[in-house]
């Protein structure tokens, strides 16, 4: 009787000890474990899509990019070429390459990765249109069957080996098949249709598909079969939505997130100064503008868009809105881009000579428009409703009344690609360093529909960027892209306004993180500490 007791005492606190262990142990997980494991990353708007090769807007790429894979990629915080599921690659005529894939890479849903796979992706996109495939389309100069279109075939050479065979030599063909849209998919997983396949990606990045709230999170997480070794560091990522710049700040300082994207350049200095905290500069390679519409009056008169030139004050935007991290831009390319012309000069503001230059086109009253503004921030504007509301002073002492509207994120980028707006607000963070990837994607007559967001069409420089194109020396290709800013400059369906110094912030324990120039930011090298 006496030993029975003393068995129950004793297995009675055996089970409270055993609780008690369990429980510090769950606690030391939540703190060590899943907290440090997990990247919270907030940024200000949603993505529109996980399909890449259908969208033009970094949101998406922002994830996909660490979903999907590239034939190539650019270094870590550059755009110079480097390998990627793609480990060598050569041409002898710059019109046939061959890729040497790596072996042993899985996707997602278990399905190898081979040549078959790459021809299958290369035949989507050609067989598509600039309606599903926007950037295809601006890249390679049309689909299937078009004149212009880049591409003469896509084969496999065995298991492992990929020949593409171009019309025509293409100066920047490795850094477009190096963009985050051109990633390489699953066969299985898009033949299940495209619009189930931009809700359930497959790729062979470092991180695998797991959830989408739409406008609140979209949830990554580590795939345990990744082909290179030690990584991702991360178990899971989950991207958070948060549309106002200043709530985004706080999520961070309460340790709500991360790492923020879309800083205001007002609150550096606040982050600087947080002990918590880190201030991240993303390298810069973008441009923010106002875009005119050409075929809406009364933009389709040359006179009236170098009006609007000379009507906005980018300087006290650029003092207002960006506290010094930006350069006012004349050029509808940033200074870092080869071929950048410098000789050009910029339209100044002078609200007089935006006068006489709407009544020589008969509008001596000025006259009414939308201005459309941005809903969400961005790189390149950090605040478009409040810049929205300068321009609109600015262009009121011209007589011009601009009556400010927008609209949720995804269908703002598909009205103004209508050509539904007159003037609209966007701007463009490069994609591979070329000069091809901002002037002839977005304001050459092929990309009208898809990047071209204005409509605006010359033959004669449409004639100098094919030619650029298909240049291969590259002091011959500066010369044609300066002389196609001067029409663009002189022809004006921009009001370039700004180039950017975009501004991210982490908490201190946030390492191995490498902000891109491109804005998408692969997490496979990132490590948390709590």
């Amino acid at each position: 009787m006496r030993k029975t007791r003393m068995w129950s005492v004793a297995f009675v606190l055996l089970l409270v000890l055993s609780t008690v262990l369990v429980a510090c142990n769950e606690g030391g997980s939540q703190s060590s474990g899943s907290q440090e494991d997990t990247l919270v990353f907030g940024r200000g708007g949603d993505s529109t899509s996980l399909d890449p090769s259908r969208v033009t807007e970094g949101e998406t790429f922002k994830v996909t990019v660490n979903i999907f894979e590239t034939l190539l990629n650019f270094g870590e915080d550059d755009t110079t070429i480097q390998p990627g599921l793609a480990k060598e690659w050569k041409t002898d005529d710059g019109l046939t390459y061959t890729f040497t894939l790596e072996e042993g890479v899985k996707f997602h849903d278990g399905t190898d990765f081979n040549a078959d796979a790459v021809v299958k992706n290369f035949e989507r996109w050609a067989n598509g249109d600039a309606d599903k495939f926007p950037y295809y389309n601006s890249m390679f100069g049309g689909f299937k069957g078009d004149e212009g279109h880049v591409i003469e075939s896509v084969t496999a050479d065995g298991d492992y080996k990929v020949v593409i065979t171009l019309k025509r030599p293409q100066a920047p063909f490795l850094k477009n098949i190096a963009m985050s849209m051109f990633a390489i998919a699953s066969p299985d997983a898009f033949e299940k249709g495209d619009d189930q396949f931009e809700r359930n990606p497959v790729g062979t990045g470092p991180f695998k598909f797991v959830e989408w709230r739409p406008n609140e999170t979209i949830t990554i997480e580590k795939f345990d079969g990744y082909w290179q070794e030690g990584l991702p560091k991360l178990n899971k990522v989950i991207f958070k939505s948060i549309p106002d710049n200043s709530t985004r700040l706080n999520a961070l300082m309460t340790g709500e997130i991360d790492l923020a994207d879309g800083i205001n350049p007002a609150d550096g200095e606040k982050i600087e100064q947080n002990e918590e905290l880190q201030l991240i500069e993303r390298p810069s390679m973008n441009v923010g503008y106002l875009g005119l519409t050409v075929t809406r009056p009364p933009f389709d008169k040359k006179e009236v868009r170098q009006a609007m030139n000379y009507a906005i004050d980018k300087e006290t935007i650029i003092n207002s809105f960006f506290e010094g991290r930006a350069n006012i831009a004349k050029n509808p390319m940033p200074p870092s881009i080869s071929g950048y012309n410098e000789d050009i000069e910029p339209y100044e503001y002078n609200p007089e000579k935006a006068k006489e230059l709407l009544a020589q086109a008969g509008y001596p009253d000025g006259f009414e428009m939308e201005l459309w503004a941005m809903p969400v921030p961005r790189p390149y504007m950090p605040d478009g409703a409040k810049v929205a509301e300068v321009i609109q002073s600015n262009l009121a002492d011209i007589g011009v009344k601009a009556k400010i509207v927008s609209y949720e994120w995804p269908t703002y980028l598909d009205k103004a690609s209508k050509g539904e707006a007159d003037a609209f607000m966007l701007g463009w963070t490069g994609d591979n360093g070329d000069a091809d990837n901002f002037l002839y994607v977005l304001l050459d007559e092929d990309n009208i529909g898809s990047n071209n967001y204005t409509y605006f069409k010359n033959t004669d420089m449409h004639d100098l960027l094919i030619e650029a194109q298909t240049e291969v020396d590259e002091n011959k290709r500066i010369e044609l892209y300066k002389s196609a800013q001067e029409i663009i400059h002189e022809e004006a369906p921009w009001v370039p306004i700004a180039h950017s110094t975009p501004l991210l912030a982490a908490a201190k324990g946030l390492k191995g993180f490498k902000p891109h120039p491109t804005g998408s930011d692969i997490l496979s090298k990132v490590e948390l500490t709590k």
